[in-house]
């Protein structure tokens, strides 16, 4: 790259904005006046309409009415015969900008044997280079392409590409920088280069899976391809790998099943998996050195290459990640992908900055790059053409890779427009699509009204957003590991507890709940990230007797189960997951975290019970009502002792097995007498097992244990 020496700097800020800078080393700063140059040598008058002094220069705001032509090159010359270029700069981040070079068409490449046709977006370059390299041949061969409206540039190679590598020479501000194609869809080995493949040889069919009626029908799993299988015992041949994720049949040292065949008779409905689209932190020649859970992205609609067999083989990582996405649909269970579309993993080297500089990402006030993801940069999604990248990739998953469902990273800094156009078109393609987010209020530079955050939610209809008031209520809060939720014995939170259960909606009056329906609310009490359920209770209990530590764990997973919304489990939490105390494993070795199956043999009687909750949960369907009104109409909580909660629900379906089902929290270290409505009561879960074939039949009371939950219905 060729390092530009300017006397002075001048740029496009506006449509017909320019401004100048000139240092005070330079004839003190002062210029009486100014002309724009074309190429042609035309010359343009330019009108000063205020300057100002900023640090050691002086700031000459002007004004030129002649229509700037992007893709030509301009100059600016002063009073003293001095020329320096006119540079792009923050007339892209203007609407004006946008909607002149707003572009609906396809990008990328569209290969045929014959011929393949490569297009880009780049309205601010002037000209544009296809870096282009044969299979078998030893260096690149560039192809100059043509501009076209929109800013699009394109180009047309005859002959079959497949395998080729390609990148694009973008010359902007004088400066010629190399980028992949954003919408590349396989790389070389470590993203260095998209790859053209043709993608009809790695079709795959999806089967027909059980029908979705409702979001609130879901049972999230949410695991990480490399953890899924990568532990000794997890029975799996491909460890790591897609394919490994993909295997079942899969077994432990006991025999038992583990991995996909576990989860499928765990029975969970969607297995969620951390970022696999491609990323920085491990390098793809040695990837069993390195560890990352994928939160760095670098190629938006490329798998990651660590997952596959062979990453230097373009077709191995999409192979081998459909071959997992059909051993996951051939299960009957549905894949959710988690997106990172909020920020890039380094601004200045991604694809987007090089193409594009300045534009797809937000600045400030003062035209720095905002940070409200704390990574160093935010995707600006409002913009017109990073909205469409985002749609269009979106779609790209669904069609190509079959996938069922979103769970958006750091989704409040996206914004609502892009969001419910996300809805919008996954729903057109499949209409019992999920999506989830996270919608934290973050400080990015876009109105608060128009961040995608919980606080908007009522502008979010059928987006789920991840519930920190009930994962901060039930096991305390997340930043603060001394800090114990309603189950891990703190009563202080028993009212925010009532109202979680009932979906955060507000059960007696909306304003009390965050929610307008409980298909937004995702319940849970661990993820991937910060410490597990586990390690917090072995920290602020460390004291505790081990079965009470384990009875907490149980306790705060119902909670999850039989709460109205959407369930959320982090994978091995039905086993005590431990991350050995680490509260940010983001790039901790595998030792750390792996899925232990071991753990899972040695807690089999708490798989049971949570097995046995989910089998409750999916076979009643009063724990997973649709909308608010209708668990206004069916929930009532029972008159008990504080803190003891209780509520029945109630079907108004005259063919419901049960019309009624009764669940009663205990979190007391005492036992605790209960009076129960009415009724032949039969319980289906105590502190001792869980299921949908009943235990016993209670008649008018019961002694509940302590820290323990039952179910009981009743037909009448």
């Amino acid at each position: 790259m060729i390092t530009i020496e300017r006397t002075f700097n001048g740029y496009l800020d506006e449509m017909h904005i320019i401004t100048i800078i000139l240092p005070y080393s330079y004839h003190q700063g002062r210029s009486s006046g100014f002309s724009l140059l074309s190429d042609l040598e035309e010359e343009f008058p330019v009108e000063i309409l205020n300057s100002m002094p900023i640090e050691d220069a002086i700031k000459y705001t002007c004004r030129i009415d002649h229509k700037i032509e992007f893709g030509n090159q301009y100059w600016i010359a002063d009073e003293y015969g001095t020329k320096a270029d006119l540079q792009i700069g923050a007339v892209i981040r203007t609407s004006d900008f946008d909607e002149k070079f707003y572009y609906e068409g396809p990008l990328g490449f569209a290969y045929s044997k014959e011929k393949t046709q490569f297009r880009l977006w780049a309205p601010t370059a002037v000209k544009v280079k296809l870096k282009l390299k044969g299979v078998l041949e030893e260096g690149f061969e560039l192809i100059p392409m043509a501009r076209e409206e929109k800013g699009v540039w394109s180009c047309e190679v005859t002959g079959d590409l497949d395998r080729f590598l390609y990148s694009f020479l973008v010359c902007i501000n004088l400066e010629w920088k190399e980028a992949v194609d954003p919408y590349a869809v396989s790389s070389a080995i470590n993203g260095q280069f998209g790859a053209v493949v043709n993608l009809d040889n790695t079709k795959i069919i999806k089967p027909e899976l059980p029908s979705l009626l409702q979001p609130t029908d879901a049972i999230i799993y949410e695991t990480h391809i490399r953890d899924f299988s990568i532990h000794p015992d997890s029975g799996a041949k491909r460890k790591g790998l897609y394919l490994g994720a993909g295997e079942i049949n899969t077994a432990g040292r006991d025999g038992e099943p583990t991995c996909l065949t576990y989860v499928k008779q765990l029975g969970i409905t969607h297995i969620e998996f951390l970022p696999f689209h491609d990323f920085e932190g491990v390098d793809e020649k040695r990837p069993k050195n390195e560890y990352n859970w994928g939160y760095n992205p670098l190629h938006f609609n490329v798998p990651e290459g660590s997952y596959s067999t062979d990453p230097l083989d373009p077709y191995s990582r999409i192979r081998e990640l459909k071959a997992m996405i059909q051993a996951v649909h051939s299960q009957g269970l549905r894949v959710i992908m988690d997106v990172v579309y909020n920020h890039v993993y380094i601004r200045e080297q991604s694809a987007f900055e090089k193409i594009v500089p300045g534009y797809f990402f937000r600045h400030n006030e003062y035209g720095m790059p905002s940070n409200g993801t704390g990574v160093g940069n935010d995707f600006a999604s409002e913009r017109l053409m990073a909205q469409k990248f985002i749609l269009d990739s979106v779609s790209y998953w669904m069609k190509e890779y079959q996938i069922d469902g979103f769970r958006f990273d750091l989704m409040g800094i996206l914004d609502i427009e892009t969001m419910n156009k996300v809805r919008q078109n996954a729903e057109s393609i499949d209409p019992d699509v999920i999506i989830i987010g996270e919608g934290w209020d973050l400080n990015t530079p876009i109105p608060d009204d128009q961040k995608a955050s919980i606080r908007n939610q009522e502008k979010l209809p059928g987006i789920g957003q991840f519930n920190d008031w009930f994962r901060d209520s039930i096991k305390g809060s997340t930043f603060n590991l001394y800090d114990k939720g309603y189950a891990l014995g703190n009563e202080h939170y028993y009212e925010a507890a009532k109202q979680v259960l009932a979906g955060s909606i507000g059960l007696e009056k909306k304003e009390k709940g965050i929610f307008l329906s409980p298909s937004q609310s995702v319940n849970y009490v661990e993820s991937h990230d910060n410490h597990t359920l586990w390690d917090k209770i072995q920290i602020c209990s460390e004291n505790a007797d081990p079965n009470v530590q384990k009875r907490k764990h149980r306790l705060a997973t119902a909670m999850v189960l039989l709460s109205q919304g959407i369930p959320f489990l982090h994978s091995g939490q039905e086993f005590f997951r431990t991350k050995e105390g680490n509260g940010n494993s983001y790039r901790a070795p595998d030792s750390i975290n792996n899925l232990d199956w071991e753990r899972k043999s040695r807690f089999s009687d708490n798989v049971q019970y949570i097995k046995g909750l989910i089998s409750v949960r999916k076979s009643i369907p009063l724990f997973r009502l649709a909308n608010a009104e209708q668990i206004r109409e069916s929930m009532q909580f029972l008159d008990i002792q504080k803190p003891l909660i209780g509520f029945v629900l109630t079907s108004t379906d005259q063919n419901a097995e049960w019309n009624h089902a009764a669940v009663i929290f205990n979190p007391l270290m005492t036992e605790e007498e209960i009076s129960l409505p009415e009724g032949d009561w039969e319980l289906l879960a105590d502190e001792h097992a869980a299921g949908t074939s009943p235990i016993r039949k209670i008649n008018s009371g019961l002694v509940m244990p302590p820290i323990c939950s039952y179910i009981l219905v009743c037909r009448k």
